[in-house]
């Protein structure tokens, strides 16, 4: 679907890929990996030509369709939350207003066997076969679940998407793109601005997705949920593996390991080869054995050991100053924006050492009392810090808020105080940033980095108390992991908010959940928490269903169905069914066909046949001929269903 072939991306003398070559194939789930800066997002950007390449040719056929979501973008703001859904299927809609017009011309027309009312007619049915494969008969429906899926209540519907945060907006952003079902998902953090409800209805729409999915992300539960395949870019290079991310960290260290002892044995063989040659060059009785060698010597493949990218954060937090056994105490608090009540009558007890967690849907309150227990924000009720405590704090927006004008060295060295301004440059480097690095604009860092910037700052003093609200966002996955080992061994007490399950795993021992304007304590670790959450879900979807089933049994008897005539509808249903199952079945072998070629086509130099390319296209024209005739299967077997029911 996409063919990548010696790409190579240069920025300002710097070598961002150099000859990188690889395949995106129809229904690939690739994860994307590598540092920040590797050049994750700028390849996505590649594919759908934001950016140029250097050199070397990206391929996408025409009739493939992409889908894009970039980390950041701008948001339209003149409709409603629905209506601004409602615009990815723009070319349903022009075809519901086409039909329309069709049908207006029929009804005002009598020359039923004029060619004209016959053309007029053929028009008629393909733009009605056309808007049936492009969902028009369910836009309404399925505007609404992929919505509610993503967080939003049926209340907001209606609501101007102006009123919304820039992270709602990006959601509604995202529901149009996968509301369109393009060939092709390419997903940069898409994450970033999700709850761990919206995550978990997210994975499950990628995992049963039809198309391929490219993702970016730094979640590594999502990616090991989603992908079976990881990519990852390191150096300029690409290293391409057909495992999930968790398996991809085993395998790699693994091929390190091998390419290191490959590359000693060959150095020792080469060593002793030379010094056989050099010790008999000027020998007679050797001259064979010496020429011999020195043909061996120059047959050898010399195997190159790939550069690592050893660069890391090295974080340490300063030894946490001991606080009261109270940390935090709440009673009756309450917050509301005007008349929006954000979270009503809150109690909540913090003690020394205790790492919880803050979860729950967004705008629920969690970055609110996060602010609040900051002294950012005021509140109704009573908040009391213990004794002796003193708090750093992340912001969610951090990296945003941070002055774009001042270089890294001047955002550190404003607020250093004491003698700890001695240490400003270790401090930095710790973060990864060194030399040159130091006087960079802060409006010219990535993400990543302003993150970074802003997490070095709370290095600047012992704080005893760390509220951190969605640190995590930017980070690359071992930036997370140091961080995640740098809290683990934080003395002091720690409110974390954050929607990365794999972050927050081992690290915390209670969760305090945010819902319907109350928070709930739930004691152990965040799988523990979603374990329990899933079964109240579980068990509620269960009393609903036993609702509805006692519903459609009284319709059943008060309508006195007859068992014949719903025993020959059944027979119906299993024909249409059965037909359904054949065109799937043949479906199945076309794509394994498909797939075996393209990994033939996919090293153009190992190709002495050139009619596989005519019978790879063959295939893929037959494959969208049986997709739309299971379209039209499955469509008689759901008709069938509805009448029965």
């Amino acid at each position: 679907m996409i063919s990548v072939d010696q790409l190579s991306i240069e920025f300002g003398g710097v070598q961002l890929f150099k000859n990188v070559s690889f395949v995106v194939n129809p229904k690939d789930r690739i994860g994307l990996v590598g540092k920040n800066g590797a050049g994750k997002s700028t390849l996505l950007k590649v594919f759908v030509g934001i950016q140029q390449a250097t050199k070397g040719v990206v391929t996408i056929p025409s009739d493939v369709s992409i889908g894009y979501l970039p980390q950041n973008m701008v948001c339209k703001d003149s409709r409603t939350v629905f209506d601004e859904a409602k615009e990815a299927f723009s070319e349903v809609l022009k075809l519901d207003e086409h039909i329309k017009e069709i049908n207006t011309q029929l009804a005002n027309r009598t020359d039923y066997e004029s060619p004209e009312y016959l053309k007029l007619i053929n028009k008629l049915t393909e733009a009605s076969d056309r808007y049936q494969i492009l969902g028009g008969g369910s836009v309404e429906a399925d505007i609404e679940q992929t919505l509610l899926g993503l967080g939003f209540k049926a209340s907001d519907f209606t609501r101007q998407t102006s009123e919304f945060s820039g992270g709602w907006r990006m959601r509604i952003e995202l529901a149009k793109i996968l509301l369109q079902r393009p060939d092709v998902l390419l997903l940069d953090e898409p994450t970033n601005h999700l709850d761990i409800e919206a995550i978990q209805w997210f994975e499950d729409f990628l995992i049963d997705y039809s198309g391929a999915v490219v993702l970016i992300s730094h979640d590594r539960a999502f990616l090991d949920n989603i992908t079976k395949r990881t990519v990852e870019i390191s150096l300029g290079k690409i290293y391409d593996y057909s495992v999930s991310y968790s398996k991809f960290e085993v395998l790699r260290k693994e091929r390190r390991e091998q390419q290191l002892a490959a590359y000693r044995n060959q150095q020792k063989l080469i060593e002793e080869t030379e010094d056989f040659i050099e010790r008999f060059r000027y020998k007679a009785t050797k001259a064979v054995q010496v020429q011999s060698r020195i043909k061996q010597l120059e047959k050898i493949d010399r195997i190159e050991v790939d550069e690592e990218d050893n660069s890391a954060m090295n974080i340490k937090f300063p030894p946490a100053p001991r606080s009261g056994d109270l940390v935090i105490r709440t009673k009756d608090m309450t917050k509301t924006y005007g008349e929006l009540t954000v979270f009503k009558d809150i109690e909540l007890t913090v003690e020394r050492g205790e790492k919880i967690a803050f979860v729950g849907r967004n705008g629920e309150g969690k970055s609110t009392l996060s602010r609040i227990i900051v002294g950012d924000l005021d509140y109704s009720g009573e908040l009391k810090i213990g004794h002796n405590v003193s708090v750093g704090y992340f912001a969610q927006n951090q990296d945003e808020i941070l002055n774009e004008n001042k270089t890294v060295f001047e955002t550190i060295d404003d607020i250093a105080v004491g003698d700890i301004r001695t240490k400003i440059r270790d401090i930095l480097g710790a973060f990864l940033f060194s030399g040159e690095d130091i006087d960079k604009k802060v409006k010219v860092l990535s993400g990543g980095e302003r993150s970074r910037l802003a997490m070095a700052k709370l290095l600047l003093k012992p704080y005893n108390l760390l509220v951190l609200d969605e640190p995590t966002n930017h980070l690359d996955l071992r930036s997370k992991d140091i961080l995640k080992n740098a809290l683990k061994n934080f003395e002091g007490t720690l409110v974390i908010v954050s929607h990365d399950r794999e972050f927050l795993d081992g690290l915390i021992d209670k969760v305090y959940e945010f819902r319907d304007k109350r928070i709930k304590e739930h004691i152990g670790g965040i799988y523990d928490f979603l374990r329990k959450r899933k079964v109240e879900s579980l068990k509620e979807i269960e009393r609903k269903a036993t609702q509805t089933k006692v519903v459609k049994e009284k319709e059943v008897s008060e309508n006195k169905q007859s068992y014949i005539e719903r025993k020959e509808h059944d027979k119906k249903i299993r024909k249409a069914q059965n037909n359904v199952d054949k065109s799937e079945h043949k479906i199945e072998k076309i794509e394994e066909e498909l797939e075996r070629l393209s990994e033939i086509l996919s090293n153009p130099e190992k190709i002495d046949d050139t009619s596989l390319f005519k019978k790879y296209d063959e295939l893929k024209s037959e494959l969208e001929t049986e997709m739309l005739n299971w379209e039209k299967l499955t469509e008689i077997v759901e008709e069938l269903k509805q009448q029965r029911n």
